[in-house]
């Protein structure tokens, strides 16, 4: 028997990933929204709300793994006021005793660190920047979710994970009941994930509407931009062959592993690669048909043939 999917699209993950992106600049080159996006936030801020954000760079980034999985655990709101307050007046032994079958590794020093870090610094982050937002991004998370919501009965839950991230390959694991899928906007096209035990919490990104006809679709540009470099195709030439990981490519193809990493973002914002996961082996990496064949479709709907 497969893992069960459920889709949750409370603005808390929005928050928390919006939040990441800024203040640890990880898969910002990447995004859609790219450094321009840190510029206007930073003019928007207050000098002393940059400097007071500022002081979570330094942090732990496995900080995260915390915030989303009491982000997964909360009670039943889904208001991010009442996640904040959560994080901030829980009881501290019942805060960290609810983590720690998921994240066994976690401290209960490091429960108290992370809360008492965060949760002034997301209290600024909601204030000063997010909840202007909150509404439209709101929509846009239902608006997606509805369609993967509905696919649920249509599709086995492996081939829907696939469709959502595109390109993300979750097979069935013994130790693995529940896969749940949230939306985001800040951070397309980029995935992410994190194993807790018998959950896996994956970020996927949620398809905005073109502003215009006239200008080439993003996913048409992520596509040239990827295929244009003669070491990407080689790259996707070799995992045509089958599943290879990041170490297999690094000798075969006589990669450093720097470029390598960054090619490989490039092809997977793309949607050109599959990323094979699991628990306890590294990511393996084939090529995905379906981003393929999207570079023809887009390029022939765009020019008009």
């Amino acid at each position: 028997m497969s893992y069960q999917i459920k889709i949750d699209t409370s603005p808390i993950y929005e928050l928390l990933g919006s939040f990441m992106a800024y203040v640890t600049k990880k898969w910002v080159q990447d995004m859609d929204l790219g450094h321009e996006w840190i510029d206007k936030v930073d003019a928007r801020l207050q000098q002393e709300v940059r400097t007071e954000l500022a002081t979570a760079q330094d942090c732990p980034f496995s900080d995260y793994d915390a915030l989303y999985a009491w982000a997964l655990l909360r009670p039943e709101s889904d208001e991010i006021s009442d996640y904040i307050s959560y994080l901030d007046h829980g009881p501290d032994k019942d805060m960290f005793e609810l983590l720690v079958p998921h994240i066994p590794f976690l401290t209960f020093e490091e429960s108290l660190r992370i809360r008492k870090v965060y949760a002034p610094l997301l209290r600024l982050w909601d204030r000063d920047y997010f909840r202007t937002l909150e509404g439209e991004l709101r929509v846009l998370a239902e608006e997606d979710a509805a369609e993967k919501r509905m696919l649920l009965s249509k599709m086995e839950p492996e081939a829907l994970v696939e469709y959502a991230t595109a390109g993300l390959i979750v097979p069935h694991m013994e130790d693995l009941d529940t896969v749940v899928l949230f939306p985001v906007v800040h951070n397309r096209p980029i995935n992410s994930y994190c194993f807790y035990t018998r959950t896996l919490l994956i970020q996927y990104p949620v398809d905005i509407p073109e502003e215009s006809e006239e200008e080439p679709p993003t996913l048409l540009l992520r596509l040239t931009r990827a295929v244009n470099d003669p070491q990407r195709l080689r790259i996707l030439r070799y995992v045509a062959q089958g599943p290879k990981s990041l170490e297999d490519m690094r000798h075969d193809l006589s990669r450093l592993e720097d470029t390598l990493m960054s090619d490989m973002m490039i092809l997977r914002v793309a949607g050109l690669l599959r990323i094979h996961i699991g628990r306890y082996h590294k990511e393996k990496f084939s090529i995905r048909p379906d981003g393929a064949a999207d570079l023809q479709v887009f390029l022939e709907s765009y020019i008009g043939l």
